[in-house]
């Protein structure tokens, strides 16, 4: 693939022989210099797609200057951490220099670090628009630009946020647009980037890995959290992550799991980053069996053979179901994605085999077999009668009161009884 040595170098000492087929077909093209659409499902390495190629064509321009030549933007704190990484280890023979910057810690750090002069920037849309308006970020040197899962960025809203930052950038320049799912809304945005692209589509739109083995159980919303400790303990995984749909889902997830004798964790959009990175880092390090978290980290890990990921809750947006077991299965290794269905969630469960097209095997045989197949509706109470309110005493009223008692009382300058 006429990879320099320096970087054939670093990614043998990672571990890695055969390139991924987005890899393969990737790499050729952005080092001749082609603007690229890629569409590969999550799992499948498209980080080291774009990140070997970038690190090759600046090592080879050899320009230096404090302005960043490589900006990959990408929509959550975790997975810029994750390329920046990547970075960092198929780039250790070069003399190039990258950093990451994201919001919800300080940015002194960030900036000091911007300030020694860096070749390749990843960052998050917010961080970054907030350091140009104070002047401590130029785009103006920026000779290739990764649009990084493109389709997640939608989802989070971060559209505008994304085309603040395209205006920014010179008009010449190489464009890079990866998306695990290639819908009309990201076709159209593709086509405000790039310029005469090379689609690279690896597998069919929002396919699931075929080494991923998929199950479902239908089980009652009140009895799935007995259901995942008994698979937890039946599977002895020694890695495994949990989805809910909201955050105090996740936080009443962990603490039954940690209750139980499983070490577990949470991640969600209301940590403070520091507690996102100590979970995260304790999850790699295997310090905790299972980390349980929402769907802003459906992207944002990357753990080499996790072995399990569970639906704890199925996802209403089916797209997400396959961005969710994606995060096992990975670079070729084989995984198990295990999905909860109660009765309300059977709607979700249609439109994701209908995206996927396929169906998901049922286990039948377990013990919390689902008994509710209906929805139920929490009677209202009724509201007590209102008490009729008794008129405020008139002032004449209040001297009679006063009268009867027997007590003297002060109602203004001129009346005293």
């Amino acid at each position: 693939m006429n990879i320099l040595p320096a970087i054939l170098k670093a990614i043998e000492e990672e571990g890695y022989t055969t390139p991924t087929p987005i890899q393969a077909e990737a790499i050729p093209l952005v080092l001749k210099g082609h603007d690229i659409l890629g569409c590969a499902q999550t799992g499948t390495g498209k980080t080291a797609a774009f990140s070997i190629p970038i690190l090759q064509l600046l090592k080879e321009k050899n320009k230096t200057g404090r302005n960043p030549k490589a900006l990959i933007l990408t929509p959550t704190r975790e997975l810029a951490i994750q390329i920046d990484e990547s970075l960092q280890a198929y780039g250790r023979h070069l003399p190039l220099r990258n950093t990451v910057i994201f919001g919800g810690v300080s940015q002194h750090g960030q900036v000091n670090e911007l300030k020694k002069g860096i070749d390749i920037l990843v960052a998050t849309p917010g961080r970054l628009l907030d350091l140009m308006m104070q002047g401590l970020i130029s785009l103006l040197d920026i000779e290739i630009f990764v649009l990084d899962e493109a389709d997640r960025m939608l989802d989070m809203g971060f559209i505008n946020d994304v085309k603040k930052v395209i205006k920014a950038l010179p008009d010449k320049r190489q464009n890079l647009f990866f998306s695990a799912t290639i819908a009309p809304e990201i076709l159209k945005l593709a086509g405000t980037i790039l310029i005469d692209p090379v689609r690279v589509e690896v597998t069919p739109v929002s396919s699931t890995a075929d080494k991923i083995g998929q199950k479902i159980y239908f089980v009652d919303k009140a009895n799935k959290p007995s259901l995942l400790v008994d698979i937890f303990n039946d599977h002895k995984a020694s890695s495994a992550l949990v989805f809910t749909r909201t955050k105090y889902g996740a936080d009443k997830v962990a603490k039954f799991l940690i209750r139980n004798g499983i070490k577990a964790d949470a991640i969600h959009g209301d940590k403070s980053q520091l507690k996102r990175q100590k979970a995260l880092s304790d999850f790699k390090d295997r310090k905790i069996e299972v980390l349980v978290a929402t769907d802003i980290a459906a992207r944002g890990i990357d753990i080499e053979q996790m072995e399990l990921v569970i639906n704890y809750e199925l996802p209403n947006i089916p797209e997400t179901y396959v961005h969710r077991i994606g995060r096992t299965g990975r670079a070729g290794h084989s995984g198990q994605a295990i999905s909860f269905c109660d009765y309300e969630e059977k709607a979700y469960l249609k439109d994701i085999e209908k995206l996927i097209k396929q169906s998901i095997p049922v286990i039948e045989d377990h013990p919390y077999p689902m008994e509710v197949f209906e929805i139920i509706k929490k009677e209202k109470t009724p509201r007590p009668p209102r008490v009729q309110q008794k008129p405020k005493p008139t002032k004449d009223e209040k001297i009679v009161a006063a009268k009867n008692k027997g007590k003297k009382t002060w109602f203004g300058k001129r009346d005293r009884y």
